[in-house]
C-alpha cells in the first residue's frame, strides 16, 4: 500500500472522527441540559476518573498516555461547552464588554504616576515612554505604589516586570496576589547600565559599588572583574543618588546614563551589563479596568488545585481555543501549604469571542480567578 492509500484511508477515518465528535459533544449539550435541571455541578471528577481509567485500558499499554491526553482534551473541550451553554457569559466576561465601550478612545497623557525611587531612575523613563506628561510621585518601594493605586493617591503605578536577562521581578508578583489592580498598558526600556563616579575618580580608586539586585545580576562578569564590594540598594538611580551625596571618592553606582547629568558624575565605563540586548519590561497598572483600543495581551492569575494534571488541563483550554500563551510563571501563596498562584499571559486580541469564553469559563470553573486585564505595549 503506498502513501497515498494510506492518506485516503486516514481520511476517511478524520471523517468518521469528526462525526462522532459532533454527535459526543451534542449529547455533552444534554448532559448539561439535565444538569442544569437537577442542580448538579458541570465538573464530575470521579466521573471523568472512571473514563479515563476505562478508555486507557482499552487502548492496551502502547496507546494509553496518547489516549488519556486525547480524551482529557474531549473533556476539557465537553466542560468548556457545557459551561457556556449554562452558564452564559459571566460578570467578569461583561465587565470587560462595559470597559472596552467605557474607556475613552485614547490613552492619557496628563497623569499622576506612581514610580519606585528617585528622579533618573529606570520606572520613570518607562513611565516617559508611556505617558506624554507624566507627573510623577516617587516611592521607596513596590508595595507603596500598590498602596497608593489602592487608595487612589495616583491614578497609574509603574512597576518593573522581568528582565531579558535577569527574569522576573519576585517581588511584583508576590503584590500582584496581595492587591488588587488591573494592567492598563505595558512598555520595555533598554537597560543599558553605566558606571558612575564622581569627577575625578578612577576605577582602580572604587571600592565599593553601589545598585539594584537585578542591576547587579546583569552585570555579574563586570563586577566579578573588578572584585569590589557590591551593595544593593532600592533604585539603580537611588545608587546614583548616594554616590553623589557620600562623602567618599572611592564609591561608584551602576545606574542608567541619565543619572550622569542629574547627579552631576561621570562615567568610567558604558554598557556594563552582561548582554547588549537587555531589555526591562514595565507593566502600568490602575485601580479600575480600563481597555483600550489594539489590547493585544491578556494577564491573569489563578490558583489551581494541587493534583497531578490541574496545570496541564488549564493550558489544554488555551490550546483548544488557538489561543497563544506566551508567559507563565508561579509563585508560592504566602502562608499556604504548598499552594501556588500562576500568572499568565496571553496573545489574543481582547475582540475575540474565544477570549471572552475562556474569561467565563475559567471565573465559573476556578475558585481563586483573576482577570488582569488587557492591553497593548509600547514600543
Amino acid at each position: 500500500m503506498d502513501i497515498q492509500e494510506l492518506r485516503t484511508k486516514i481520511d476517511a477515518v478524520d471523517e468518521q472522527l469528526v462525526k462522532l465528535y459532533i454527535e459526543r459533544m451534542n449529547l455533552a449539550g444534554e448532559v448539561a441540559e439535565y444538569k442544569k435541571a437537577n442542580n448538579m455541578k458541570i465538573f464530575d471528577s470521579k466521573r471523568e476518573r472512571q473514563l479515563l481509567d476505562k478508555v486507557t485500558t482499552q487502548a492496551g499499554e502502547e496507546h494509553e498516555d496518547s489516549t488519556r491526553i486525547l480524551f482529557s482534551m474531549l473533556m476539557e473541550l465537553s466542560r468548556s461547552y457545557q459551561s457556556k451553554l449554562l452558564s452564559g457569559t459571566s460578570k467578569l466576561a461583561t465587565d470587560m464588554t462595559n470597559a472596552l465601550e467605557n474607556t475613552p478612545k485614547l490613552f492619557p497623557s496628563k497623569v499622576t504616576v506612581a514610580c519606585q525611587g528617585v528622579e533618573g531612575a529606570y520606572s520613570q523613563l518607562a513611565a516617559d515612554k508611556l505617558f506624554s506628561l507624566p507627573n510623577i510621585m516617587y516611592f521607596s518601594n513596590f508595595e507603596a505604589i500598590f498602596q497608593a493605586i489602592d487608595k487612589g493617591l495616583c491614578k497609574y503605578g509603574v512597576l518593573p516586570l522581568e528582565n531579558s536577562n535577569a527574569g522576573s521581578v519576585n517581588k511584583i508578583y508576590d503584590l500582584m496576589i496581595k492587591y488588587n489592580f488591573h494592567i492598563v498598558r505595558s512598555t520595555r526600556v533598554m537597560a543599558g547600565h553605566s558606571l558612575l563616579a564622581k569627577p575625578g575618580t578612577k576605577i582602580s580608586d572604587i571600592k565599593e559599588i553601589f545598585s539594584h539586585e537585578q542591576a547587579i545580576q546583569q552585570c555579574e562578569s563586570f563586577l566579578k572583574d573588578l572584585n569590589v564590594k557590591v551593595t544593593p540598594v532600592e533604585n539603580t538611580a537611588i545608587a546614583a543618588e548616594t554616590v553623589a551625596n557620600s562623602e567618599r571618592t572611592d564609591v561608584a553606582a551602576i545606574s542608567s546614563k541619565a543619572c550622569e547629568k542629574l547627579y552631576n558624575l561621570v562615567s568610567l565605563s558604558d554598557r556594563v551589563q552582561d548582554n547588549g540586548n537587555n531589555y526591562t519590561r514595565f507593566i502600568c497598572i490602575s485601580k479600575d479596568l480600563e481597555i483600550y483600543p489594539g489590547a493585544d495581551r491578556t494577564s491573569l492569575m489563578a490558583v489551581i488545585p494541587h493534583k497531578p494534571g490541574s496545570l496541564y488541563r488549564l493550558i489544554s483550554r488555551f490550546y483548544s481555543l488557538g489561543i497563544n500563551l506566551v508567559k507563565l510563571e508561579s509563585r508560592p501563596i504566602p502562608d499556604s501549604d504548598f499552594e501556588f498562584m500562576f500568572y499568565f499571559d496571553l496573545d489574543t486580541s481582547v475582540y475575540s469571542p474565544k477570549l471572552i469564553q475562556l474569561i467565563s469559563d475559567l471565573e465559573n470553573e476556578l475558585d481563586d480567578f483573576r482577570y488582569l486585564g488587557s492591553y497593548s505595549e509600547v514600543i
